[in-house]
């Protein structure tokens, strides 16, 4: 395989799935902030701080409310982490790629495209938001879903693989830490009523609120959460779930071994949550650590399957 073209294809899956994750995010904040009471202050800036757009936000706002925080996650094709301009992006990759993926994907990608961006409003404003960014989450799983079933396991399937749970374990990193800065920061008055909204709503961003329930067999709380979304085996939206396939995806390519040793390393990089104790400014190190680590790890898949000269096979 070309080397340009595992690149692209380990972005537009990077893309896609930012796309998904960012529909959930803004979602999810959206039911948050309905179901807190009216004197419990969080503001809808969270979501730049969390996707970490804090300069390139200021740089074109000077207000933070919700309706400049949402057109910048959401509309401005200028911000590169935008759920248009990521979208816009996976068309692009997908464009130059067609002859590797199943061919209905290209009108999926379209037909996406041209939903979202004729529809942006209804995501700007709050009284359609919910259906709008439903419609959304629904069209990537629907190709995702599409890639499942009829794209060859083969070098391409790995690219993809890896794309998708590089840009799933990162997000997964800045929503814990978000409600984890949430917690450590809340008033003494606020940190129940915080407490009860915030993780819940954590787990279902990730569709993870019944399955963290089943598995661990009691009530929701900040422990419970963290310990099902950091280290559940089998959730495919968990840190330890996406690098283990981060690594094996990387095991059918050629010159794996840095890249499977590395994601192996990182998955084995444990912080154990016991108590509510452990729910402090330490595990927010712990995860920007993740997310400094996850870096580190693309520039590994890049440099060892991306950095070639033109024509080159990957």
């Amino acid at each position: 395989m070309l080397s340009r073209v595992a690149e692209r294809l380990f972005w537009s899956a990077r893309y896609l799935e930012r796309v998904e994750n960012i529909a959930r995010l803004v979602s999810v904040y959206d039911e948050v902030l309905f179901d807190l009471p009216r004197d419990v202050k969080v503001s809808w800036y969270n979501l730049i701080e969390i996707n970490g757009c804090v300069e390139e936000f200021g740089a074109i706002y000077k207000d933070q409310g919700e309706k400049n925080v949402m057109r910048f996650l959401l509309a401005k094709e200028d911000n590169p982490g935008s759920l248009l301009s990521s979208l816009l992006m996976v068309k692009e990759n997908i464009r130059t790629t067609r002859d590797v993926v199943p061919e209905e994907m290209w009108e999926l990608i379209n037909e996406l495209c041209q939903y979202a961006k004729n529809n942006i409003q209804q995501g700007i404003n709050r009284s359609n938001r919910h259906a709008y960014l439903n419609a959304i989450i629904e069209s990537c799983q629907k190709i995702n879903g599409l890639l499942a079933d009829t794209m060859s396991r083969d070098e391409s399937w790995s690219f993809n693989v890896m794309g998708r749970y590089t840009e799933r374990a990162d997000m997964c990193t800045r929503i814990l830490d978000s409600a984890v800065i949430i917690s450590v920061n809340a008033l003494p008055e606020e940190k129940v009523v915080l407490d009860q909204a915030i993780w819940s709503k954590v787990l279902k961003s990730q569709s993870g609120y019944l399955t963290c329930q089943r598995t661990m067999k009691t009530g929701i709380d900040s422990v419970v959460a963290c310990q099902f979304l950091l280290g559940d085996q089998n959730f495919p939206r968990s840190l330890r779930f996406c690098l283990r396939q981060i690594k094996t995806a990387s095991t059918y390519l050629p010159r794996y071994e840095a890249v499977a040793e590395s994601a192996e390393a990182l998955r084995a990089k444990t912080y154990e949550v016991e108590s509510e104790d452990d729910i402090n400014l330490s595990l927010s190190e712990y995860l920007n650590d993740i997310q400094l680590a996850l870096i580190d790890l693309q520039c590994q898949i890049r440099e060892t399957w991306f950095d070639f000269k033109h024509g080159e096979a990957a």
